[in-house]
């Protein structure tokens, strides 16, 4: 699991990061928003912990842009707010939950794993329509079937089922799998022969359909 950690108070950060990891979690901290985006769209995070008061920028602000573009990532704020305003404000933001300093790392550490089942991230399956993704065994099931998929079908497929609502852009694709964006044309139509799951959006890349 991969943890973003967004915390401009660099002991605090620090912190987190060592105790997080002694859980098992890969953890990537930030001491301000200005890389994190890059790193969501390339590493795409199970979580993101965030501070509201970032330089700069207020972490609610910061989160809604998220959620506007289609970012689904589940999202705790980690904050010194503590009114029941800013504590609404938070969840109106799209937090799954909302912690107030000062806390306890074990609550800490439990609600991140609430958070976790609760977004299905520690399922080896991922769902959309009447397709799931096994991602155990790199399989693609539905009604009960299996369709046979290359290992970069697969790998591609799952950007979007991780992904349901964004539009993946052409240039991402190509980032990732270090192709050309002519590659990506042809690697999503094969897909499509198989599945039929890709609609494309006119100058910008394809979605779910």
């Amino acid at each position: 699991m991969l943890i973003a950690i967004i915390e401009d108070e660099e002991d605090l950060l620090e912190l987190l990061e060592f105790n997080l990891l002694q859980e098992g979690y890969d953890i990537v901290g930030f001491l301000n928003t200005k890389k994190v985006k890059d790193f969501i769209i390339e590493e795409n995070p199970d979580l993101l912990i965030v501070d509201r008061n970032l330089p700069k920028v207020e972490g609610v602000n910061f989160i809604k842009e998220l959620k506007k573009e289609g970012f689904n990532i589940p999202v705790i704020f980690l904050t010194a707010k503590n009114s029941e305003e800013d504590i609404l404000e938070g969840f109106e933001a799209g937090a799954d939950d909302y912690i107030t300093k000062p806390f306890s790392m074990a609550e800490l550490k439990a609600r991140i794993k609430a958070v976790l089942k609760r977004n299905n991230k520690f399922s080896s399956f991922l769902s959309y329509k009447n397709y799931k993704l096994d991602l155990n065994n790199k399989k693609l099931i539905v009604e009960n079937q299996e369709i046979d998929l290359t290992n970069n079908e697969f790998n591609l497929l799952k950007i979007f089922f991780e992904n349901p609502k964004r539009v993946i852009s052409r240039n991402e694709i190509s980032e990732i799998f270090e192709i050309n964006e002519k590659s990506v044309n042809v690697a999503v139509n094969r897909l499509n022969h198989k599945v039929n799951l890709l609609k494309a959006v006119r100058g910008i890349g394809y979605k779910l359909d």
